[in-house]
């Protein structure tokens, strides 16, 4: 990381000003870091960029990552350099996940380098960052990953779900060869990608989607909307104590890059069309 450290001091300047006087940006971090006394905007800053400890630059990339001004250039532009020259894993993995939070399309590609990545944790925060960044140049990265049986499943399982987002033939092809996996869950995603894809619904059975599309003539729909998927749990007695900061949870959004409006998303799947 011998490059990123002589890019890092002028990150650290710019920071530490963009940090400066930003009493009003506390209620923001309060409700990101969802602790009984969390860090100021600062404190938070000042860990990010501490090459000394990479749990302090974990935690710093993280709290500014969600919160309402970590998509300042500035913080983008930390994430970006992490990515590419961080030598932790968990600080990078944790920059993807920043970054996807902040991205334009034009990291989709970034992103999608990391699939590479001999890190299992990286490769995962890649596949999940890039439901949330649209680019058609790397859709068939992501199918290609997909389809090899030699990555863990939680890997082909987050990048099944990235895939209901492109609706090409050869996407379609991959997410049928998909259905035929030995992992159940990446089954269950690949055939809910072919739905979102198609309308249609034709369960784990690869022969009756293919037999469809090819009698089908224009079987995948551009015109419906992808959300990526957030996390979301029902709140339990301990979560109301702390009245003040009781979790609150990211709604399902349209990947970055994806510019055509859409409407909300729906609190249910579309139904099915006839088989």
């Amino acid at each position: 990381m011998a490059h990123g450290r002589t890019r890092i001091p002028a990150l650290l300047a710019t920071a530490a000003c963009a940090l400066a006087g930003c009493d009003q940006m506390s209620s923001d971090f309060g409700d990101a870091s969802n602790a009984l006394f969390p860090p100021s905007p600062a404190e938070a800053g000042r860990w990010a960029v501490d090459d000394s400890d990479p749990e302090n630059q974990r935690r710093g990339v993280l709290l500014l990552g969600n919160s309402s001004f970590g998509g300042d250039t500035v913080y983008v532009n930390l994430y970006r350099l992490y990515i590419e020259e961080n030598t932790d894993p968990v600080v990078k993995a944790t920059a993807i996940q920043a970054l996807a939070r902040h991205a334009g399309a034009d990291d989709a590609q970034l992103i999608a380098k990391q699939l590479d990545s001999t890190v299992e944790q990286i490769r995962i925060a890649a596949a999940k960052a890039l439901q949330r960044v649209h680019d058609p140049r790397v859709a068939d990265t992501i199918w290609k990953k997909m389809i090899n049986e030699e990555e863990p499943a939680a890997v082909r399982v987050e990048l099944a779900i990235a895939l209901g987002q492109y609706p090409s033939r050869d996407v379609f092809e991959a997410l049928c060869s998909a259905l035929d996996d030995r992992e159940l869950a990446v089954n269950l995603a690949a055939a809910n990608s072919l739905r979102l894809l198609t309308g249609a619904d034709f369960g784990l059975e690869p022969a009756l989607w293919r037999s469809w599309a090819d009698a089908t003539a224009s079987p995948l729909r551009a015109d419906v909307p992808y959300y990526y998927p957030t996390f979301e749990r029902q709140l339990g007695f301990g979560d109301y104590l702390m009245f003040w900061a009781i979790p609150t949870f990211e709604e399902p959004g349209v990947p970055s890059g994806l510019r055509e409006p859409a409407a909300p998303a729906p609190d249910a799947a579309p139904a099915p069309a006839a088989g």
